[in-house]
């Protein structure tokens, strides 16, 4: 890992994804969770000050140690109960099935490698009557679009820290054996390629 990877993009990341956009959504988002939680890709842990006194247990999940740091800090100036967790999301959780009430995931399925592998570890571990929380960008339905997210992904890979712009979110929910029961979608304010923005929840497929 290159220095500007492990000690500048961190910190770009905090910063970026502090704007009253991701705020505003997160505030709308991250207080429906309960119980016991697993929010992969926890950051410098911008979700922690949205949840509940309903949430009992967090399991923060993330590879980059200087994002957690960040993350640390931020929890300990909450009510919360969180287990650090340094590993990529789509590695085995040291989880029991079916013990975990929400998973949550915000802007972080578009830099997970295999982010279909990362959400079926999720989906074991979520109780049947469990819900996977998302808050996202990804591939916009409007062509044009599209076409600008799948010419700058390669780019924007190498300096947002493996992000893509044009994966198609609803898809890799799908693929990893969720049902979307509520959906909503949209561009936030900035550049378009950029900025289409999937938030909802899922749960278990039936049979899944």
């Amino acid at each position: 890992m290159g220095i500007y990877a492990k000690y500048v993009l961190p910190h770009i990341i905090d910063i970026v994804m502090r704007n009253k956009d991701a705020t505003r959504l997160r505030a709308s988002w991250i207080p429906k969770a309960r119980g016991r939680v697993l929010e992969l890709g926890v950051g410098s842990g911008l979700n922690l000050s949205f949840y509940t006194p309903d949430v009992t247990r967090i399991f923060a999940v993330d590879p980059s140690r200087e994002l957690q740091s960040m993350a640390r800090e931020r929890a300990a100036k909450t009510h919360l109960e969180v287990e650090f967790l340094t590993q990529s999301a789509e590695e085995p959780l040291p989880l029991e099935a079916r013990s975990i009430d929400t998973v949550v995931t915000t802007w972080t399925l578009c830099s997970i490698p295999h982010a279909v592998a990362a959400l079926r570890q999720a989906r074991r571990v979520l109780k049947p009557e469990g819900r996977l929380i998302f808050v996202e960008h990804g591939r916009a339905p409007d062509p044009g679009v599209v076409a600008w997210q799948d010419r700058i992904t390669p780019l924007w890979r190498y300096i947002g820290g493996g992000c893509h712009l044009n994966r198609g979110i609803e898809h890799i929910i799908g693929q990893a054996g969720f049902r979307i029961a509520q959906l909503e979608t949209g561009y936030l304010p900035g550049p378009r390629p950029m900025t289409f923005t999937y938030q909802g929840y899922a749960q278990a497929a039936d049979g899944a």
